[in-house]
């Protein structure tokens, strides 16, 4: 069956590190289930710490996160593939069901499906040296979806693709969310790529990390490569930018 999406609740969560950096300041976000959110900002405006936080991967010095608890309930896709150099592209995806005990069988059977939705049917028994960049975003992208997470959190994921690459993978994590409506986290230095692909952006200010204004993305156009031209599309992508300036220079 496909994931059904967990709501997060961050509620006035703020971080200092030991070294005396304060990264994030008092940050309250809701995120309802099924909902696709991106998190935009400048480098090192606190979005990573704050995926991060919500993830269990850090803890916050104050504040509280909200968020599904199974050990099966999240998936977490990071900047690099971080894919098993060993390892074929089946064993990189099978990996989260052998740790969680599954049969062979089973495991086998899910990771190929896994494979398949991203479009890597085929390429079971290539190892991470040969697939080029995006496949090997791929392959992480069907490894955090394997277990059917209810929350996909994504830290840039596609930054370092070439623009053809991240446009095929934008299309493509669309139709899965689509089709399985978990909820979703994405953070993205990208004007362009936060309107393509969310419903609603969060847009972060300079550290000290803080929420400095919220957009919802407003279209009744399809996510298709002609809304990239849309007048939607351009509008929404210069209310943002002018968003993010503000947010920059307060």
């Amino acid at each position: 069956m496909p994931a059904t999406g967990a709501p997060v609740r961050v509620s006035a969560v703020s971080k200092h590190f030991d070294n005396g950096l304060q990264a994030l300041s008092d940050v309250s976000l809701t995120v309802a289930a099924g909902e696709f959110v991106s998190l935009l900002g400048p480098s090192g405006c606190g979005k990573t710490t704050l995926l991060r936080i919500i993830a269990g991967l850090a803890t916050p010095t104050s504040g509280s996160v909200g968020r599904p608890t199974g050990r099966h309930d999240m998936g977490f896709v990071f900047q690099e593939p971080t894919l098993m150099p060993w390892a074929t592209a089946l064993a990189n995806v099978e990996l989260p069901l052998k740790l969680a005990g599954l049969a062979r069988s089973e495991r086998r059977a899910r990771a190929e499906d896994a494979l398949a939705g991203v479009g890597l049917a085929g390429f079971e028994k290539s190892y991470p040296r040969e697939l080029s960049g995006g496949m090997k975003m791929r392959v992480s992208i069907a490894r955090a979806l394997v277990t059917q997470p209810r929350l996909l959190l994504m830290d840039e994921p596609f930054a370092a693709l070439d623009e053809i690459s991240r446009h095929r993978l934008n299309l493509d994590l669309l139709a899965l969310w689509q089709q399985r409506r978990f909820t979703a986290i994405f953070v993205t230095h990208s004007v362009f790529e936060s309107v393509f692909l969310s419903q609603r952006i969060v847009i972060m200010g300079t550290r000290p990390g803080r929420i400095a204004s919220e957009l919802p993305v407003a279209t009744s156009h399809a996510r298709d490569e002609a809304f990239r031209t849309s007048a939607d599309y351009v509008a929404i992508c210069r209310l943002a930018s002018a968003q993010l300036g503000q947010a920059m220079a307060a």
